[in-house]
């Protein structure tokens, strides 16, 4: 799948098209879906906050709120779909859980950093990955970033980073992993 957001402007989602607002919703439902599902609210709540996450966007297009992006469409979608999330669990007097899998390296992702919202106070485990997340090279990053936090597949991956092949990608992405782990352990043994 090509990134066909990446073409898609503020200016042509003001103009009211139909097609393109139902594009840039259904080509960040699953993934926003597949995130949300680390922080244990039901898939009705992921679904409630994603179709909140896209009218708050849609309004903040359609009002003019939102002049221009920082970073892509996707990026701020999530933005807002993780602060409804955090905001939906304080609500409900759930924490993000203490335990942290090195399968949730996306956490770190540095334009949704940027996003302000209170950020949780976070466990010596996930101070070592931010540290050392940060530490990898910017195709590690984007690869990782790409499939734990985005829900990206090899395949769309594969298409939207211009790999050859699936194999290179799965490659690539266990090596980055690998690294990441052994600058983790080195960190704390």
């Amino acid at each position: 799948m090509k990134n066909t957001q990446a073409e898609i402007t503020l200016e042509d989602l003001r103009k009211g098209s139909d097609i393109l607002l139902k594009k840039v919703y259904e080509s960040n439902r699953m993934k926003f879906l597949n995130y949300a599902r680390r922080y244990n609210l039901s898939e009705e709540e992921n679904i409630d906050v994603y179709q909140d996450a896209y009218i708050i966007f849609y309004d903040n297009v359609i009002s003019g709120k939102l002049e221009s992006l920082t970073s892509s469409i996707s990026t701020y979608l999530f933005s807002i779909g993780k602060y409804l999330i955090f905001e939906r669990m304080r609500k409900n007097k759930k924490v993000v859980s203490g335990s942290y899998d090195l399968s949730q390296v996306g956490e770190t992702e540095v334009e949704v950093q940027t996003f302000d919202m209170e950020a949780p106070n976070l466990t010596a485990e996930q101070v070592l990955l931010k540290k050392h997340f940060s530490g990898l090279g910017a195709k590690c990053q984007q690869l990782l970033t790409l499939f734990y936090y985005r829900g990206y597949t090899i395949q769309e991956i594969m298409d939207a980073e211009n790999y050859n092949s699936e194999n290179v990608v799965k490659a690539a992405k266990s090596r980055c992993m690998k690294t990441l782990r052994e600058k983790i352990q080195a960190n704390t043994y």
